[in-house]
Protein backbone atom coordinates (compact mmCIF):
# COMPACT_ATOMS: atom_id res chain seq x y z
CA UNK A 1 0.00 0.00 0.00
CA UNK A 2 1.26 3.80 -0.69
CA UNK A 3 2.14 5.78 1.97
CA UNK A 4 -0.37 8.76 3.00
CA UNK A 5 1.16 12.04 1.61
CA UNK A 6 0.08 14.99 2.54
CA UNK A 7 -1.92 17.27 0.05
CA UNK A 8 0.53 20.05 -0.43
CA UNK A 9 3.32 18.06 0.01
CA UNK A 10 5.66 17.86 -2.95
CA UNK A 11 8.70 15.31 -1.35
CA UNK A 12 8.25 13.89 1.72
CA UNK A 13 11.97 11.47 2.83
CA UNK A 14 11.28 9.34 6.06
CA UNK A 15 14.37 7.26 7.39
CA UNK A 16 16.32 7.70 4.39
CA UNK A 17 19.75 5.79 4.54
CA UNK A 18 22.26 4.98 1.78
CA UNK A 19 25.23 3.18 2.01
CA UNK A 20 27.28 2.78 -0.79
CA UNK A 21 29.14 -0.89 -1.84
CA UNK A 22 32.18 -1.20 -0.13
CA UNK A 23 31.83 1.73 2.41
CA UNK A 24 32.15 1.05 6.61
CA UNK A 25 29.15 3.48 7.47
CA UNK A 26 26.21 5.44 5.72
CA UNK A 27 26.18 8.37 3.30
CA UNK A 28 22.74 9.01 4.34
CA UNK A 29 21.87 8.52 7.80
CA UNK A 30 17.26 8.12 8.82
CA UNK A 31 17.30 11.31 7.11
CA UNK A 32 13.63 12.85 7.52
CA UNK A 33 12.09 15.97 5.39
CA UNK A 34 9.50 17.22 3.65
CA UNK A 35 9.08 19.96 0.93
CA UNK A 36 5.66 21.53 0.05
CA UNK A 37 4.30 22.74 -3.29
CA UNK A 38 5.54 26.25 -4.69
CA UNK A 39 8.57 26.17 -1.44
CA UNK A 40 12.34 26.61 -2.67
CA UNK A 41 13.92 24.48 -0.17
CA UNK A 42 17.78 25.05 0.09
CA UNK A 43 19.97 21.50 0.96
CA UNK A 44 23.27 22.95 2.63
CA UNK A 45 26.04 22.07 4.04
CA UNK A 46 30.08 20.95 3.48
CA UNK A 47 31.15 18.71 0.84
CA UNK A 48 30.86 14.96 1.86
CA UNK A 49 27.75 15.63 3.73
CA UNK A 50 25.43 13.83 1.79
CA UNK A 51 23.78 16.04 -0.16
CA UNK A 52 24.77 14.14 -3.62
CA UNK A 53 23.30 11.34 -2.40
CA UNK A 54 20.06 12.63 -1.74
CA UNK A 55 19.90 14.60 -4.97
CA UNK A 56 20.61 11.22 -6.50
CA UNK A 57 17.75 9.46 -4.87
CA UNK A 58 15.47 12.20 -5.82
CA UNK A 59 16.08 12.22 -9.39
CA UNK A 60 16.09 8.27 -9.61
CA UNK A 61 19.66 8.11 -10.91
CA UNK A 62 20.08 5.76 -7.35
CA UNK A 63 18.01 3.49 -6.71
CA UNK A 64 19.54 1.49 -3.82
CA UNK A 65 18.59 3.28 -0.54
CA UNK A 66 16.13 2.24 2.57
CA UNK A 67 13.47 4.40 3.92
CA UNK A 68 10.39 5.66 2.08
CA UNK A 69 10.97 8.40 -0.41
CA UNK A 70 7.78 10.13 -2.19
CA UNK A 71 7.81 12.84 -5.00
CA UNK A 72 4.39 14.44 -6.38
CA UNK A 73 2.25 12.30 -4.76
CA UNK A 74 3.76 8.90 -5.34
CA UNK A 75 5.91 6.84 -3.89
CA UNK A 76 9.70 7.06 -6.00
CA UNK A 77 9.40 3.51 -6.20
CA UNK A 78 6.10 3.39 -8.27
CA UNK A 79 7.38 6.33 -10.78
CA UNK A 80 8.25 4.99 -14.75
CA UNK A 81 9.59 7.29 -17.45
CA UNK A 82 6.91 9.80 -17.04
CA UNK A 83 9.24 10.89 -13.87
CA UNK A 84 11.05 13.30 -15.90
CA UNK A 85 8.11 14.47 -18.02
CA UNK A 86 7.54 16.36 -14.70
CA UNK A 87 11.18 17.09 -13.31
CA UNK A 88 13.66 19.84 -14.44
CA UNK A 89 17.58 19.01 -13.58
CA UNK A 90 20.34 21.37 -13.80
CA UNK A 91 23.55 20.00 -12.22
CA UNK A 92 26.93 21.84 -11.72
CA UNK A 93 28.45 19.56 -14.25
CA UNK A 94 25.75 19.73 -17.34
CA UNK A 95 24.96 17.65 -19.85
CA UNK A 96 25.60 19.31 -23.13
CA UNK A 97 26.32 18.36 -26.95
CA UNK A 98 29.62 20.31 -27.38
CA UNK A 99 29.76 20.34 -31.27
CA UNK A 100 25.78 22.30 -31.67
CA UNK A 101 25.23 25.42 -30.30
CA UNK A 102 22.94 25.93 -28.07
CA UNK A 103 19.65 26.72 -29.80
CA UNK A 104 20.72 23.23 -31.39
CA UNK A 105 21.23 21.88 -27.97
CA UNK A 106 17.87 23.19 -26.48
CA UNK A 107 15.87 21.39 -29.79
CA UNK A 108 17.29 18.25 -29.18
CA UNK A 109 16.66 17.82 -25.90
CA UNK A 110 13.62 19.37 -26.30
CA UNK A 111 12.44 16.48 -28.84
CA UNK A 112 12.96 13.76 -25.63
CA UNK A 113 9.68 15.16 -24.07
CA UNK A 114 6.69 13.56 -25.18
CA UNK A 115 4.72 16.94 -23.75
CA UNK A 116 5.21 20.46 -25.09
CA UNK A 117 8.36 22.21 -24.61
CA UNK A 118 9.02 25.72 -23.64
CA UNK A 119 10.46 28.20 -26.74
CA UNK A 120 14.54 27.73 -26.52
CA UNK A 121 14.41 31.18 -27.95
CA UNK A 122 12.65 32.38 -25.07
CA UNK A 123 14.59 30.33 -22.92
CA UNK A 124 17.87 32.11 -23.99
CA UNK A 125 16.57 35.32 -23.56
CA UNK A 126 15.89 34.22 -19.85
CA UNK A 127 19.27 32.95 -18.84
CA UNK A 128 21.09 35.90 -20.71
CA UNK A 129 22.43 33.90 -23.75
CA UNK A 130 20.43 35.29 -26.90
CA UNK A 131 23.28 37.00 -28.45
CA UNK A 132 25.12 33.43 -28.22
CA UNK A 133 22.22 30.75 -29.08
CA UNK A 134 23.98 30.46 -32.58
CA UNK A 135 27.05 30.03 -31.23
CA UNK A 136 28.85 25.98 -30.92
CA UNK A 137 29.12 25.18 -27.03
CA UNK A 138 32.65 24.10 -27.60
CA UNK A 139 33.67 27.89 -26.80
CA UNK A 140 31.53 29.02 -24.15
CA UNK A 141 32.93 29.49 -20.84
CA UNK A 142 32.27 27.61 -17.29
CA UNK A 143 29.73 30.50 -16.65
CA UNK A 144 27.86 30.45 -20.25
CA UNK A 145 27.31 26.14 -20.32
CA UNK A 146 25.75 26.63 -16.95
CA UNK A 147 22.94 28.93 -17.23
CA UNK A 148 22.20 27.03 -20.42
CA UNK A 149 21.85 24.16 -18.01
CA UNK A 150 19.48 25.96 -16.24
CA UNK A 151 17.66 26.48 -19.72
CA UNK A 152 17.18 23.09 -20.18
CA UNK A 153 16.12 22.42 -16.79
CA UNK A 154 13.29 24.40 -17.48
CA UNK A 155 11.86 23.16 -21.48
CA UNK A 156 9.49 20.98 -20.36
CA UNK A 157 7.76 23.55 -17.61
CA UNK A 158 8.57 21.33 -14.76
CA UNK A 159 6.63 20.99 -11.59
CA UNK A 160 9.41 20.25 -9.74
CA UNK A 161 13.17 21.76 -10.27
CA UNK A 162 16.13 20.20 -9.25
CA UNK A 163 19.41 23.03 -8.93
CA UNK A 164 22.88 22.21 -8.08
CA UNK A 165 24.82 25.87 -7.96
CA UNK A 166 22.92 27.58 -10.48
CA UNK A 167 25.08 30.63 -10.07
CA UNK A 168 28.30 28.68 -10.27
CA UNK A 169 30.68 30.83 -12.60
CA UNK A 170 28.26 34.41 -12.65
CA UNK A 171 29.68 37.31 -12.09
CA UNK A 172 27.24 39.28 -9.59
CA UNK A 173 24.77 40.60 -11.96
CA UNK A 174 24.12 37.64 -14.02
CA UNK A 175 23.90 35.58 -11.12
CA UNK A 176 21.24 38.25 -9.45
CA UNK A 177 19.38 37.73 -13.06
CA UNK A 178 19.84 33.79 -12.39
CA UNK A 179 18.29 33.71 -9.09
CA UNK A 180 15.12 36.02 -10.70
CA UNK A 181 14.70 33.03 -12.86
CA UNK A 182 14.94 30.62 -10.47
CA UNK A 183 12.09 32.65 -8.26
CA UNK A 184 9.94 32.87 -11.21
CA UNK A 185 9.69 29.48 -11.45
CA UNK A 186 8.87 29.42 -7.84
CA UNK A 187 5.98 31.97 -8.52
CA UNK A 188 4.39 30.21 -11.18
CA UNK A 189 4.31 27.24 -8.66
CA UNK A 190 6.95 25.17 -9.22
CA UNK A 191 8.75 23.57 -6.50
CA UNK A 192 12.35 24.05 -6.10
CA UNK A 193 14.76 22.12 -4.58
CA UNK A 194 18.25 23.59 -4.74
CA UNK A 195 21.65 22.40 -3.29
CA UNK A 196 24.71 25.06 -3.15
CA UNK A 197 27.63 26.64 -0.94
CA UNK A 198 26.52 30.11 -1.94
CA UNK A 199 25.05 31.92 0.79
CA UNK A 200 23.92 34.55 -1.27
CA UNK A 201 21.95 32.22 -3.35
CA UNK A 202 20.51 30.69 -0.48
CA UNK A 203 19.61 33.82 1.40
CA UNK A 204 17.93 35.34 -1.42
CA UNK A 205 16.00 32.52 -3.04
CA UNK A 206 15.18 30.08 -0.29
CA UNK A 207 11.69 29.68 1.77
CA UNK A 208 13.38 26.99 4.16
CA UNK A 209 17.20 25.79 4.62
CA UNK A 210 18.12 22.35 5.87
CA UNK A 211 21.77 22.36 6.95
CA UNK A 212 23.15 18.43 6.17
CA UNK A 213 26.03 17.11 8.87
CA UNK A 214 27.21 13.80 8.32
CA UNK A 215 24.57 12.28 6.22
CA UNK A 216 21.97 13.94 8.89
CA UNK A 217 20.08 17.04 8.49
CA UNK A 218 21.55 19.17 11.67
CA UNK A 219 18.83 21.79 11.62
CA UNK A 220 15.91 22.80 9.26
CA UNK A 221 14.58 26.52 9.44
CA UNK A 222 13.93 29.81 7.48
CA UNK A 223 16.44 31.83 6.43
CA UNK A 224 15.30 34.63 8.51
CA UNK A 225 14.73 31.83 12.24
CA UNK A 226 18.40 31.63 11.41
CA UNK A 227 19.75 34.33 11.43
CA UNK A 228 17.80 35.16 14.67
CA UNK A 229 18.32 31.88 16.13
CA UNK A 230 22.71 32.04 15.53
CA UNK A 231 22.62 35.99 15.77
CA UNK A 232 24.35 37.66 18.73
CA UNK A 233 22.64 41.16 18.96
CA UNK A 234 25.19 44.03 18.76
CA UNK A 235 26.66 47.16 17.41
CA UNK A 236 29.06 47.04 14.92
CA UNK A 237 30.84 50.69 14.83
CA UNK A 238 34.11 51.97 12.12
CA UNK A 239 35.88 54.85 14.00
CA UNK A 240 39.14 56.57 12.97
CA UNK A 241 41.60 56.20 16.02
CA UNK A 242 45.63 57.47 15.01
CA UNK A 243 44.77 58.55 11.38
CA UNK A 244 43.17 54.64 10.81
CA UNK A 245 40.29 53.44 10.52
CA UNK A 246 39.38 50.80 12.54
CA UNK A 247 36.21 48.18 13.06
CA UNK A 248 35.23 46.64 16.21
CA UNK A 249 31.76 44.62 17.25
CA UNK A 250 29.72 45.86 20.71
CA UNK A 251 27.84 44.21 22.69
CA UNK A 252 24.53 45.16 24.36
CA UNK A 253 26.01 46.42 27.45
CA UNK A 254 28.24 48.56 25.62
CA UNK A 255 25.65 50.68 24.34
CA UNK A 256 24.72 52.71 27.28
CA UNK A 257 25.29 56.24 28.44
CA UNK A 258 29.13 56.14 29.71
CA UNK A 259 30.32 53.09 27.76
CA UNK A 260 32.85 52.77 25.55
CA UNK A 261 30.87 53.27 22.59
CA UNK A 262 29.35 56.14 23.49
CA UNK A 263 31.98 57.84 24.31
CA UNK A 264 33.58 57.32 21.06
CA UNK A 265 30.48 58.69 19.12
CA UNK A 266 30.79 61.61 21.24
CA UNK A 267 34.37 61.90 20.54
CA UNK A 268 33.03 62.18 16.77
CA UNK A 269 35.77 59.56 15.90
CA UNK A 270 33.01 56.98 14.13
CA UNK A 271 31.90 56.78 10.90
CA UNK A 272 29.50 54.22 10.66
CA UNK A 273 27.11 52.40 12.81
CA UNK A 274 25.57 49.30 11.65
CA UNK A 275 23.02 46.48 13.76
CA UNK A 276 25.29 43.29 13.90
CA UNK A 277 23.29 40.40 12.58
CA UNK A 278 23.83 36.51 11.71
CA UNK A 279 24.81 35.99 8.08
CA UNK A 280 23.96 32.32 6.49
CA UNK A 281 27.73 32.30 6.29
CA UNK A 282 28.09 32.72 10.06
CA UNK A 283 25.25 29.81 10.63
CA UNK A 284 26.87 27.40 7.96
CA UNK A 285 29.60 28.02 9.94
CA UNK A 286 28.30 27.58 13.68
CA UNK A 287 25.69 24.48 12.42
CA UNK A 288 28.51 22.32 10.90
CA UNK A 289 31.92 23.37 13.10
CA UNK A 290 31.69 19.45 14.65
CA UNK A 291 32.29 18.17 10.79
CA UNK A 292 34.61 20.91 10.06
Amino acid sequence: MAEAVGADEVISVADLSVRYRGAEGDAVRQMDFTVTAGEVFGFLGPSGAGKSTVQRVLTRLLRGYEGSVSVLGRPLTEWGRGYYEQIGVGFELPAEFTRLTARENLEAFASLYRGPAADPAGLLERVDLAEAADQRLSTFSKGMRMRLSLARALLNRPRLLFLDEPTSGQDPVRAARLREVVRAEADRGATVFLTTHDMRTAEDLCDRLAFVVDGRIAAVDTPDGFRRRYGHPGVVAEYVTGGRTRRRTFGLADLGAGGELSDLVASGAVTTLHTREATLDDVFAEVTRVRL
